[in-house]
């Protein structure tokens, strides 16, 4: 473990120690940072993504698991949490975090039926995946949190459409309600987290070509900036761990105040 994952060990609570945290997507953005903050919690964490470079980066650098994962492919989504069990002893903590984009998905005028099924299988239908393999496991021992990133747009609409990527978030959050119901008796809890805009490296790709599009994101957050994956990572080690424990089939909102804001501040 590197000396400045040491350092942040000692600038956060510990509140996740003896526990085991699945975490797609690891490799970049919310995942990373994630990882990172998990594992300074205490918790030994399970790195999954497609990227096997960066993976396995993540990997090393919070001491964790890189299992190579696809998280559209239901056979390479029960190996993850098979492993993650196995060699971890438990699965505490999912968090359910990878997803996609497709340049083709825009407007519901524009976007095709390709592109729609093609976001949907990243951003619905792993989820879905990755909730049905972790929750044997997590019955197995009578607790657990899911964490699914849903986002800002699961509950407002935007005239700078992304309309399968809308809809599929608007899945996630509808599912995580539904589990976090079904399953709140046997001690598992369930929960959407729900991101405003994240500067991360997926969405400098998408604004890079749409400097307009970035600017009348951006002026409608009462706090004047993108969140940091560092904020977005607190909000998932909270639901993580017992601080939340009376919180489930809930979202959790991380957005600046967008979503409160009927005008913002000049």
């Amino acid at each position: 473990m590197s000396e400045k994952h040491s350092a942040r060990d000692e600038a956060v609570c510990r509140r996740l120690v003896g526990r085991t945290a699945v975490v797609t997507g690891a490799g970049s953005g919310i995942g990373l940072a994630a990882a990172r903050r998990l594992a300074a919690e205490g918790a030994k964490v399970v790195c999954a993504d497609l990227d096997e470079q960066a993976g396995r980066a993540a990997a090393k650098e919070v001491g964790g698991l890189f299992v190579h994962t696809d998280v559209t492919d239901p056979s390479m989504v029960e190996a993850l949490f098979d492993e993650a069990y196995e060699t971890c002893g438990g699965v505490d903590v999912a968090f359910n975090n990878a997803g996609g984009a497709s340049p083709a998905d825009g407007s519901i005028l524009t976007t095709g039926p390709d592109a729609w099924r093609e976001v949907q299988e990243a951003d619905l239908t792993s989820v879905y995946l990755c909730c049905k393999a972790a929750l044997p496991y997590m019955r197995r021992h009578g607790r657990g949190s899911i964490i699914n990133t849903a986002g800002i747009v699961a509950r407002m609409g935007s005239a700078t459409s992304r309309i399968a990527h809308t809809a599929a978030k608007g899945g996630v959050l509808a599912l995580s309600r539904e589990l976090g119901v079904q399953f709140a008796r046997e001690g598992i809890r369930v929960n959407a987290l729900s991101p405003g805009p994240v500067d991360t490296p997926l969405l400098r790709a998408l604004l890079a070509g749409d400097p307009e599009g970035a600017a009348r994101r951006l002026a409608h957050i009462p706090l004047g900036r993108f969140a940091r994956v560092e904020e977005i990572a607190a909000a998932v080690a909270f639901l993580a761990s017992d601080d939340s424990s009376f919180i489930t089939a809930s979202e959790f909102l991380v957005d600046g105040g967008l979503s409160g804001a009927y005008v913002t501040p000049l």
